[in-house]
């Protein structure tokens, strides 16, 4: 059963007790709240994902709840709390949900050590990943986003979730944050995309995101191993330039966009190892989204 299946009530009454289960790619979710504004934002957002309906274990416990105290009447805030605990100040009440979706990702970043974790966004074709890891302002964000509307399954835009047994990548798709200039680029270049409203002066500026495809989510459950390893970097008015990286280069780029590479240690090491060796590494610049959306596409249709 998906979220979809159940009625508005049913699922207030979950998220208000037990808590909702929700499933996104490998994790299982439990899911409190009473704030009717998140509520809301959370069925449009995962409507399409899972719904464990059976007692089940979860990995993580999170509770988007308003704080207690004054607060809650004037200038009301909302909160993030993973086990009980806060590890953030609070947010405007009408950022609850991007609030619940960082959040997420940090609870994923510090608990999820069983996978080798990159920092990058991870898209399919051809039965292959292409990972494209970058730090905030590359604009991997934006073109992820622009290839899964031109058909690439999605992956994920924030995590390389990468077994430590078979170097396989892990699917985690979930609803892509686009920032500032990115969401009207999106919006031209694809305008069916389904982008939910944008929230203004949050800590990254403008926030607004992208509904996940259906396609994407049905095929969660199907790891993919890797083809191509792409590093790239958006740069206003500069003409589309990919060479290959070397695989020293590659390795040093790629184990610097991990979460968890010292932590691992020597499988921290293999991982990257691995994956370097399997894929095609590149270092992409770019301007214009058509060009370098075509330039991999024609690269994974070889």
């Amino acid at each position: 059963m998906t979220l979809a299946g159940l009625t508005d009530e049913d699922c207030r009454q979950r998220l208000a007790g037990e808590g909702l289960l929700l499933q996104t790619g490998p994790f299982t979710v439990r899911v409190y709240s009473d704030v009717d504004v998140f509520t809301a934002q959370l069925r449009y957002f995962y409507s399409h994902f899972p719904v464990v309906d059976t007692p089940a274990i979860a990995d993580f416990h999170v509770q988007i709840s308003r704080p207690p105290g004054l607060r809650h009447w004037w200038r009301p805030q909302v909160q993030f709390l993973i086990d009980g605990q806060a590890p953030f100040q609070p947010f405007q009440l009408d950022h609850a949900f991007p609030l619940f979706e960082w959040g997420l990702n940090w609870t994923i970043a510090m608990q999820a050590q069983q996978y080798l974790m990159l920092h990058s966004a991870v898209v399919e074709r051809s039965g292959k990943v292409m990972l494209l890891p970058a730090w905030p302002g590359c604009g991997k964000s934006t073109l992820c986003a622009a290839l899964v509307s031109r058909g690439w399954r999605l992956f994920s835009d924030e995590f390389g979730l990468v077994s430590l047994d078979n170097g396989q990548l892990i699917p985690l798709p979930r609803p892509t944050p686009l920032k500032n200039k990115s969401i009207e680029v999106i919006r031209d270049y694809s305008p069916d995309a389904e982008i939910g409203p944008a929230y203004h002066g949050t800590r990254k500026g403008t926030v607004a995101h992208l509904r996940t495809p259906d396609a994407s989510v049905r095929q969660s459950h199907v790891p993919a191993p890797p083809g191509w390893l792409v590093f790239p970097r958006y740069k206003a008015g500069a003409a589309l330039r990919m060479e290959p990286a070397s695989r020293p280069q590659a390795f040093l780029k790629l184990a610097n966009n991990s979460f968890n590479y010292q932590l691992l240690g020597l499988q921290g090491f293999l991982g990257v190892t691995r994956l370097v060796r399997n894929a095609d590494c590149y270092i992409l610049s770019y301007s214009d989204l058509d060009e370098a959306v075509d330039t991999l596409t024609r690269l994974a249709d070889k």
